[in-house]
């Protein structure tokens, strides 16, 4: 079975062949969507360097390297985009340096599980900027890119999940039984 990487950027090649490709300049909303999701971008990679330098479970690691190497990538793919297009880009937070998680004494970093957690809340808030990006955008071209930073934030999403269940730190609301349903 496909992936949904796969099957997205099958999506991706039918809906570009269907249009002519015109560059119309942005509108305005296009703009916003553009400047809001880079600057969300650049504040994530601040989190994640963070985490980087606190989490020692190596899973959990790996998920953040994942997850930074994929916010760089958006950040610089849409920061290429903006730049082309005139629009001025957002001040970022200044990158973090590495350090030894050991060194950061217990009560003043942030646990495993709250790392996690802040991080799948990332992925959800992400999906959806990119949902309504792309399904507000005119220029084809914006809108495949949101899809693609859509698909590859929920990609992370589920590998966090999985991690999260496996080590008991997805938070669940409790199970709803309305009220007549038969045993």
């Amino acid at each position: 079975m496909p992936s949904i990487t796969q099957m997205i950027e099958a999506a991706t090649k039918v809906i570009q062949s269907l249009t002519d490709n015109e560059k119309a300049p942005l509108h305005v909303g296009e703009v916003m969507a553009c400047w809001t999701y880079l600057a969300f971008v650049g504040n994530i990679i601040t989190i994640e360097e963070v985490a980087m330098n606190t989490v020692t479970d190596t899973e959990l690691k790996q998920l953040f390297t994942d997850s930074l190497k994929v916010a760089l990538s958006h950040k610089e793919e849409i920061s290429e985009f903006m730049r082309k297009e005139g629009v001025v880009l957002p001040v970022a937070p200044e990158r973090k340096p590495n350090s030894e998680p050991g060194a950061i004494p217990l009560g003043a970093k942030f646990t495993d599980d709250e790392l996690v957690n802040t991080l799948n809340l990332n992925f959800v808030f992400a999906s959806d900027l990119c949902a309504a990006a792309a399904s507000q955008c005119l220029r084809t071209d914006l809108g495949l890119m949101f899809l693609k930073f859509q698909t590859e934030k929920l990609s992370l999403g589920f590998k966090a999940k999985d991690l999260m269940k496996k080590r008991g730190w997805l938070k669940m609301p409790p199970y709803y039984y309305p009220p007549g349903l038969p045993d």
